[in-house]
């Protein structure tokens, strides 16, 4: 899913430095980046971002110029006026510069190692077949697709191929996300009871493709309700059971002629978990909410670009702040160099899972029915 200026109005200026005074014991994985041994010398992997809006150039770009362990090698864009850009910022060789119509033959090139699919939503599935079809790994964007038959064509297409498929989850690899996970997996506060969730913003340009369903799938659920979406399966480490749902009231009726302008859904996870969530391109809100026998857990800001910021029954949170996209992108490839699976929540699969629930909330708001998940 790339990014939007409007919904992003909170981008990060630290870079992957950390703070002296973290908890990076609590967060297996991360303490690795923070103070390394000795300069990276080993295999640096090439990406290639195919899509170069504002999460391209805002987010991976710069990442990509403080990873270690990859780097910026190509670039797909159908904009002259980008390409020569983009060109001249990062010292791209003209043979590592595509055009959408001259994109598989990207599969000769062996400075790119991975393709980045940074598109409009409904694109993902196009370009995921090609990429895999051309034998590079492939990380894409969320939502990964705009139907559950997509996004299962993109898994079987990438194995098939005998490449990896990695979802640009990146609050995976955020220590503040981390350690939520880590309080519902050990249970440090008790048995998680409850979850909520909520993500939204007022959406900016009335004509950009997020507002039409073509493009992007659906509204603010496709868009940062994912995020809502996965926060309650990895605070409580479960998968739901079932779930209901109610679109929000439409009150610009231009701006919303084919997306929901809000959403409200319940889950039920296994131990009788509740989960209420909510999303909206009309509210400005990011938080989330954990329940937990003994005590609570909160995180806002709890999905953007940071510094996110938590606390729980017993204190502030006190843990690294890091640039996601960096983190994101040195784990995943860390996997690759070493010849592992990208991690599993970060996995196509992963992707796939997140689709099924996000059709089933569309499904159960259109029909008012209860629908199951298992």
């Amino acid at each position: 899913m790339s990014a939007n200026p409007s919904r992003r109005s909170f981008l990060q200026t630290l870079g992957v430095g950390f703070g002296t005074t973290v908890l990076a014991s609590a967060l297996p994985g991360i303490s690795s980046l923070a103070s390394p041994a000795k300069p990276y010398t080993g295999k640096k992997l090439g990406i290639a971002l195919v899509g170069l809006g504002s999460y391209a150039k805002n987010q991976l770009a710069v990442a990509l110029e403080k990873t270690d362990n990859c780097y910026l090698a190509g670039i797909v864009t159908g904009t002259p006026a980008k390409a020569e850009e983009w060109r001249n910022k990062y010292n791209i060789p003209p043979q590592n510069m595509y055009n959408y119509q001259n994109f598989d033959s990207i599969a000769s090139n062996k400075d790119i190692d991975i393709i980045y699919i940074v598109l409009p939503n409904s694109m993902h599935h196009e370009y995921v077949l090609r990429a895999a079809k051309a034998g590079k790994h492939v990380i894409c964007e969320k939502p990964m697709a705009i139907s559950v038959k997509e996004a299962e064509e993109m898994v079987k297409a990438c194995t098939d191929a005998g490449v990896q498929l990695g979802i640009g989850y990146r609050l995976h690899f955020e220590p503040y996300t981390q350690e939520i996970m880590r309080i519902g997996k050990e249970k440090v506060l008790g048995d998680i009871r409850f979850v909520q969730t909520n993500f939204g913003f007022s959406i900016g340009d009335p004509t950009q493709w997020r507002l039409k369903k073509e493009l992007a799938g659906g509204g603010p659920l496709m868009d940062v309700g994912i995020y809502c979406v996965q926060a309650s399966r990895y605070a409580t480490g479960k998968e739901p059971l079932w779930v209901t749902a109610q679109f929000g009231p439409v009150t610009d009726q231009v701006r919303f002629a084919t997306v929901e302008e809000s959403i409200s859904w319940q889950m039920e996870f296994p131990d009788g978990i509740m989960v209420n969530g909510f999303t909206s391109y009309k509210s400005n809100i990011e938080q989330l909410y954990v329940s937990a026998s003994n005590g609570w857990a909160q995180l806002g800001p709890a999905y953007g670009y940071g510094p996110l910021r938590g606390r729980t029954s017993r204190g502030e949170m006190n843990l690294p702040v890091v640039h996601h996209q960096t983190v994101m992108l040195q784990g995943m490839c860390k996997e690759l160099i070493e010849n592992n699976k990208i991690p599993a929540h970060t996995s196509g699969e992963e992707g796939l899972r997140d689709m099924r629930i996000l059709m089933a909330i569309y499904e159960a708001a259109k029909t008012g029915q209860r629908i199951s998940l298992v």
